[in-house]
């Protein structure tokens, strides 16, 4: 719809920032995903995650004030710009739903599902913050706390609940308590989705002392600035075979009107 193209053009320049001369970038230099394991060895630094999480926490601010969830959080899901911000790309799964609302259909990325998607109970922004919290994981550890063989085992790791994950000691506490308070089972109860809103994620001890207004105005110093060469240097991606399929047939049974 308009709205979600709106929505995902002014997203990448929350999430992103816009150039201090107001102008957009043009060039994208890879996913997170690429640099995580690339050149990093598997993980991020705490002071890292912090800032890649603060411009993702910003982008869910604009969409749910907006009334839209995204439902695709993962690194790969994070796009580096030429100065090094971060923004936020693929709205395939994102749904406008209105407040208070919920929507029940099963999308996502496994290891990164809420319970209530796993049980069909309805889902609202609150599955937004809890794919937040296994961002998070993910950077400091270099793979998701839920994590199984084939997607059914990985659902039911995740139904099992964050307590029952062991936490490595890399992961500060501060950043673990967060982790845990974004992943609660139960979605009313979850940081982000209280009475003070994203405030609360904001607010927390974690980010204590980071600069929310500099990251706004784009003035903040990212902690990785990838290398390129010219606006079409494609060289931070990964590289892949040409797709020659041809896109399946629509079958016109209308199955997707409200998606």
């Amino acid at each position: 719809s308009s709205i979600l193209r709106k929505a995902a053009k002014v997203t990448r320049m929350q999430s992103g920032i816009r150039d201090r001369s107001g102008s957009k970038s043009g060039a994208t230099l890879g996913c997170l995903m690429c640099f995580l394991f690339l050149y990093l060895r598997g993980s991020f630094e705490d002071s890292t995650t912090r800032f890649y999480t603060a411009c993702v926490v910003e982008a869910f601010a604009y969409l749910h004030s907006k009334g839209i969830i995204y439902r695709d959080l993962k690194p790969e899901n994070l796009i580096l710009d030429h100065r090094g911000y971060t923004k936020l790309v693929d709205f395939g799964f994102a749904k406008k739903i209105g407040f208070g609302k919920k929507t029940w259909t099963f999308c996502g990325t496994p290891e990164y599902v809420a319970p209530e998607i796993i049980l069909n109970k309805g889902h609202d922004i609150s599955a937004d913050y809890w794919s937040l919290g296994i961002l998070m994981y993910e950077l400091l550890t270099g793979s998701p706390p839920f994590s199984g063989p084939d997607p059914m085992k990985t659902y039911n790791i995740i139904l099992r609940g964050i307590d029952m994950i062991e936490f490595p000691k890399k992961i500060a506490k501060n950043a673990a308590n967060l982790i845990k308070k974004l992943c609660r089972d139960n979605p009313s109860e979850r940081l982000g989705n209280l009475k003070n809103g994203v405030k609360d994620i904001q607010k927390h001890k974690w980010f204590e002392g980071f600069n929310w207004e500099g990251l706004r105005k784009g003035t903040l110093t990212p902690p990785i600035i990838p290398s390129v060469a010219s606006p079409t240097d494609t060289s931070n991606f990964d590289s892949f075979p040409e797709d020659n399929d041809e896109p399946p047939p629509d079958d016109n049974s209308g199955w997707d009107i409200d998606f």
